[in-house]
């Protein structure tokens, strides 16, 4: 496809492209960029619309333009540190050489010294990147060393004098935050204070991706689903914990820019690029927007939606929160647990070979579907969904899936299926991404371990038995990285989470009641934002809760005895 903008004759991301380059015999030059990028437009303007640097590309190499929130595990095999990245490998997806913006200079100097490279080496000049050469992880045991570590680690990182850790570039980190929320709280709820006041839109709403200055200034202005739904519901967990009124002000401000710019009728989009922006910018709407709906972006907007419901009864995060996981299930998650990256019949196409149209069976995805739909169990009950399925059914299909296809025998989730073109068949292991599958599994685990009924297994095993071995895989996947506990960084402190639901009984609150009712109402609202809730239990009598810390109980049949049950447990008394 020549690019009118560029004249460069781009290929899509595919079997295709590396063929043809095998066949001539040429690098390949991969263009890795982003809707929401002001840069990867500033380099088809100033660069690639050179008409020699675009003749040069075209002669001498084999051009593919990949956009980095469609393929995001390209994305995290080819990124050099930024959008755009500019990256130059073999027919077999080896990396030669690789930087992120590139002006005409630039990149004309570097088209040349790879034509040299090549000439002098061919495939021989590529590499695998250290972080794809498949060694072992680091598994370990799993104890409470973790946790004490990574909340030493908020106070190490910690910056005292404009909030948030570290002291370069700062980003908002809502794992981070919600993790503070139970270890150091001010430190938390300072964060969400400045978060608000710098990187919140106070004119359109939503939260700026991240800031530049150690004091939070200079931010760049895109604004990404992902980043957005994570700092929802981090508001939202503050204001559980806090009863902080202008804690919601940013949430709610972030849910009506989502639903003002980023909903296309049946989910979010992706992104929306910096107002500022004329460049692209889509007729009447004003800047870029992808409207392009992704899996996990989207079920991560379901899952903070639901937070705010669950704390406000906010009818209209209900309302699109049903809407986004009737999506969801009916498009992006198929019978068997897989779920596609982006909608299969929203139109993509395959890049030719075998590749299937939308990437499916993405780690990021797979965790937070389960995620999403175990929180639609708890926080809507069993009849979230339009079409009647029960949430679960979709969240154990989904786990099922993940766990038998991306779990290793070390116990680490892969990011993804070990096939596809260039690099994607090489193993990456994201401790991120593991961290969120095993939380998700273990919220399933509880519910399962309350709800009982029938199982998906052989016919002795009950669900409570599942749910151990959901509880089995998330420890698994948390061990795989132990050995190395002592160097995982605050920017990951969602592993101490994690780890510390692993290590100590955590509350779950059952009810038997409806969702909805008082009873399920007030359990929702126990300030503890890993307390898992389940309304409509088969063992708890109706007009009753009983909430379970390990071997303890106690049982309740009013909100304020709820809360008293609760400090009971969580007091040790």
């Amino acid at each position: 496809m020549t690019d009118d903008r560029t004249h460069v004759e781009w290929r899509e991301w595919g079997p295709a492209p590396f063929e043809e380059a095998r066949a001539a015999d040429r690098p390949v030059l991969l263009a890795l960029t982003a809707t929401w990028c002001d840069s990867c437009h500033e380099m088809d303007a100033e660069t690639y619309a050179e008409p020699r640097i675009a003749a040069n590309v075209n002669d001498g190499f084999v051009p593919v333009r990949v956009d980095v929130d469609r393929r995001p595990r390209v994305r995290e095999r080819y990124n050099m540190g930024g959008f755009p990245s500019t990256v130059f490998c073999t027919p077999s997806g080896r990396v030669i050489t690789g930087a992120t913006y590139l002006g005409p200079d630039g990149l004309r100097q570097v088209l040349d010294s790879v034509r040299e490279v090549w000439a002098d080496r061919g495939a021989d000049a590529g590499r695998i990147p250290r972080a794809l050469a498949g060694d072992a992880t680091p598994v370990g045991p799993v104890d409470d060393r973790i946790e004490a570590h990574l909340a030493g680690q908020l106070d190490e990182k910690w910056d005292p004098e404009f909030a948030g850790w570290g002291d370069g570039a700062k980003f908002p980190l809502p794992r981070t935050i919600e993790f503070a929320l139970k270890r150091t709280r001010t430190q938390a709820t300072e964060t969400l204070g400045v978060l608000a006041e710098s990187l919140y839109d106070h004119d359109d709403g939503g939260f700026y991706r991240y800031a530049e200055g150690r004091d939070w200034s200079d931010p760049h202005r895109e604004k990404v689903l992902d980043a957005n739904a994570a700092l929802l519901r981090a508001f939202a967990n503050g204001y559980l914990y806090t009863g902080d009124e202008s804690l919601l002000e940013s949430a709610y401000g972030t849910r009506d820019f989502l639903l003002d710019r980023l909903w296309n009728g049946s989910a979010f989009g992706g992104s929306v690029a910096p107002s500022g922006d004329s460049d692209g910018a889509d007729g009447e709407f004003g800047p870029r927007r992808d409207l392009n709906a992704y899996a996990g972006g989207n079920a991560l907007t379901a899952d903070a939606f639901l937070t705010l419901v669950g704390y406000t009864d906010d009818e209209t995060a209900r309302e699109y929160a049903r809407r986004v996981l009737d999506t969801l299930a009916a498009d992006f998650v198929d019978d068997e647990g897989v779920v596609s990256h982006v909608d299969p019949g929203a139109g993509s196409s395959a890049a030719g070979g075998d590749a299937p149209a939308t990437p499916e069976l993405l780690l990021e995805d797979q965790a937070r579907v389960v995620a999403a739909f175990t929180r639609a169990r708890q926080v809507l009950g069993p009849d979230a969904l339009a079409t009647g399925r029960e949430p679960l059914e979709i969240a154990r299909a989904a786990a099922d899936r993940t766990i038998e296809t991306l779990q290793e025998p070390d116990g680490a989730f892969r990011d993804g299926p070990d096939t596809g073109v260039g690099l994607l068949d090489e193993p990456l292991r994201p401790l991120d991404g593991g961290v969120e599958m095993a939380d998700a599994l273990l919220d399933l685990a509880a519910l399962l371990a309350r709800i009982g009924g029938e199982s998906d297994g052989p016919p002795e095993e009950s669900a409570a038995a599942t749910g151990d071995r959901y509880a089995d895989a998330a420890h698994d996947a948390v061990a795989a990285f132990a050995g190395a506990w002592d160097r995982i960084g605050v920017q990951v402190a969602g592993y101490g989470a994690v780890t510390a639901r692993l290590t100590r009984p955590g509350l779950v609150v059952a009810v038997g009641d409806a969702a909805g009712s008082d009873l399920h109402r007030a359990a929702l609202r126990v300030a503890d934002h890993e307390a898992v809730v389940v309304p409509d239990a088969p063992e708890v009598p109706r007009g009753t809760a009983r909430v379970h810390r390990g071997t303890e109980s106690r049982e309740s049949t009013a909100p304020a005895e709820l809360m008293q049950a609760v400090s009971a447990l969580t007091d040790g008394t």
